[in-house]
């Protein structure tokens, strides 16, 4: 039985705050309806990379705060790996949790299932709603109602050191096949290695997946398809990438890992996102910024994909100041606040009028990621989207590193799924 706020309890603490907020009497938690003057506080936990993200991030609340004086905007960065749960305990627990979060889109439904985010539709939170792009609403609605605001959007790409490439001789790889013979003459040419491949997050094997033609499930059949003969072809395809030498893999630490690896120069290549490209600017091969490449992620025996993703702004249920934290996520999703993050962070706008803004249209990162993304491959926005990664990961993991066959991997996997998706293939 769950503990804390139930459906009912949810239900009248919205009512509650919303006969709060429309009451004539001035109030510290919401809106003065005499005056229509917001006030009060809106606790934000925003996911974003901390010491490069988060600065910008933090810098547009306070925008919102200089145009709503009696608002103070607690901002909280919460790291990303522990944002998930944490949201689910305090939201469960009925204590502590924020009044906005930035959700990754596949915790969105997820939320929305457990009752812990309020409906947005006919909210001032959610304006022009013709004007997101439809793949980055997609993740934003459950059951016929609208539970977040897309924030960015994103895919994944391979991003390479353009004179490593030049001084090996080698040409941006386009398949898995042309990977491998790259990283070859990489490793014999300047003694560094070709790819850089993150264990320790089976995010980072999607691509693979993709380009063998499998998927984790198929939402549409409730059927789970992680064990088809697909997915066994991609295990083998990233252990031999490891096992040639082609890339070099972690079981732990593997964003820290990778990025420091890929900044210093010591390999040529990595599968990366938008998200990176403010942390890999830091890095001394690329104090020239010209130095980055990004091309198509590496295309498999089938196909050629990488998963779509990015962030949403939610509003948790419970909240106290609904009224403010509405205005707070209109703001933060707005054309304006937009352009000001790509030109800032170089991170894809999910409004299609966002797109014709200076600081977008020159943007060289979101000129060569928004076709990627929206030939993107959508993960399905089911509840459990989040919870499928970590049986995956565990076996992922093991493949890389020797422990286990892709072939058990995969079943392993499966069986796991199964026991998820109550009544699934």
């Amino acid at each position: 039985m769950r503990h804390g706020i139930t459906a009912t309890a949810l239900v009248a603490a919205l009512a509650l705050a919303a006969t709060a907020c429309g009451s004539d009497d001035d109030s510290s938690n919401g809106t003065s309806k005499s005056s229509g003057e917001l006030s009060g506080t809106v606790t934000w936990w925003d996911t974003s990379t901390a010491g490069s993200e988060d600065k910008v991030f933090k810098k547009i609340a306070e925008g919102f705060e200089k145009e709503h004086p009696k608002v103070d905007v607690k901002y909280v960065n919460v790291p990303f790996g522990d944002a998930q749960n944490k949201f689910k305990n305090a939201a469960q627990s009925g204590s502590g949790a924020p009044d906005v979060i930035r959700s990754e889109v596949a915790w969105t439904p997820e939320f929305a299932d457990l009752g812990y985010l309020a409906p947005l539709d006919g909210t001032p939170a959610l304006q022009k709603v013709d004007d997101f792009l439809k793949q980055a609403a997609a993740s934003t609605e459950y059951k016929d109602k609208t539970y977040a605001v897309p924030q960015v959007i994103d895919s994944m790409g391979i991003f390479y050191n353009k004179k490593i490439l030049k001084d090996a001789g080698v040409q941006v790889p386009r398949t898995v096949d042309e990977l491998k013979t790259a990283s070859k003459k990489i490793k014999d040419k300047t003694g560094k290695t070709g790819l850089y491949l993150r264990g320790d997050d089976a995010y980072w094997f999607l691509s693979f997946l993709y380009g063998e033609g499998g998927d984790m499930v198929d939402a549409s059949n409730k059927s789970v398809t992680i064990d088809n003969p697909a997915g066994v072809k991609a295990m083998k395809v990233v252990k031999d990438l490891v096992d040639s030498g082609a890339a070099k893999t972690d079981a732990t630490d593997g964003w820290e890992n990778m990025q420091s690896s890929f900044k210093d120069g010591k390999v040529a290549m990595m599968i990366n996102g938008p998200w990176a490209v403010a942390d890999t600017y830091t890095g001394k091969e690329f104090t020239d910024k010209a130095n980055l490449g990004v091309a198509p992620v590496p295309a498999g025996s089938t196909a050629q994909g990488a998963p779509q993703g990015g962030h949403n702004l939610a509003v948790y249920a419970g909240s106290k100041n609904l009224d403010a934290s509405y205005a707070f996520v209109d703001y933060m999703t707005s054309v304006k606040t937009q352009a000001q993050v790509t030109k800032e962070l170089n991170l894809l706008p999910t409004r299609t009028s966002a797109y014709a803004q200076e600081s977008v249209v020159d943007n060289e990162i979101v000129g060569f990621f928004k076709p990627v993304v929206e030939s993107a491959v959508e993960r399905p926005w089911i509840p459990e989207t989040g919870s499928l990664f970590a049986p995956l990961v565990t076996e992922y993991t093991k493949v890389l590193t020797g422990q286990t066959s892709p072939e058990k991997a995969v079943k392993t996997t499966g069986d796991s799924y199964r026991k998820l998706l109550k009544g699934w293939k």
